[in-house]
């Protein structure tokens, strides 16, 4: 009796990559030049290859890289997405993750990448739209007790600007008082000395950096944030 042949499954990386831009939450996307969806907008995604990335976080890094030339101070693991609906190609499998960067980071000589609002996005291929809002959920919860949101800040920033960073990813304003409470709770942030910055009308404010224990890690807490009420 002849053995039924099976088809190799697909299996491949996707990365989430998140930025905020004009104030709103983003999405970095690629446009695809090849099929299936050839010139469809597409996450920075590819094949595990076996013989390089010894896990699937080391091949998530290498697309992200090679995709974008961005290397991530912080690269999570979302969830894994499979089934044979999801590619035409295909049974396939998919590990997605996410990472959150500042915008000034994004290259400027790659024109395939685009950033779209998280809140209009447009049609994509695969299930693309479906890792996309688990990545801003799990992200918009995940932010309410860690310092997850200082990843889209630069290397130096104010406590006004932070907040406002918060609400952006949050999609709701904070009571500034309990911010400023989380804030030392977290314990994540340390002063730059002589650092300050002008505010116009206002007195210079200080700038604060990213304590080196958390630059690839985060700092976590029990309770949430309060929004204002």
């Amino acid at each position: 009796m002849q053995k039924a042949r099976h088809e190799s499954i697909i299996c491949t990386v996707d990365v989430v990559l998140l930025t905020l831009h004009e104030g709103a939450l983003h999405v970095v996307l690629l446009k695809r030049d090849r099929e299936p969806f050839n010139g469809a907008l597409a996450l920075p995604g590819g094949y595990i290859h076996q013989q390089e990335d010894q896990s699937a976080w080391d091949a998530a890094a290498r697309v992200l890289r090679e995709k974008t030339g961005i290397t991530a101070p912080y690269l999570e693991q979302l969830a894994t997405f499979a089934g044979p609906g999801r590619d035409p190609r295909g049974w396939s499998v998919s590990i997605a993750y996410y990472a959150l960067v500042p915008v000034s980071i994004l290259p400027t000589d790659r024109p395939q990448i685009v950033m779209r609002p998280v809140e209009r996005l447009p049609s994509l291929p695969f299930d693309h739209k479906s890792i996309v809002d688990s990545a801003v959920g799990r992200v918009r919860t995940k932010s309410q007790y860690s310092s997850l949101p200082v990843y889209l800040c630069g290397e130096r920033f104010t406590l006004p600007q932070l907040q406002a960073v918060y609400e952006a990813v949050l999609g709701e304003p904070i009571n500034k008082v309990s911010f400023r409470r989380k804030l030392e709770e977290l314990a994540m942030l340390e002063p730059i000395e002589g650092a300050m910055e002008s505010g116009g009308a206002h007195r210079p404010a200080q700038l604060y950096r990213l304590r080196k224990e958390y630059r690839r890690s985060l700092s976590v807490v029990d309770r949430g944030l309060n929004p204002r009420s």
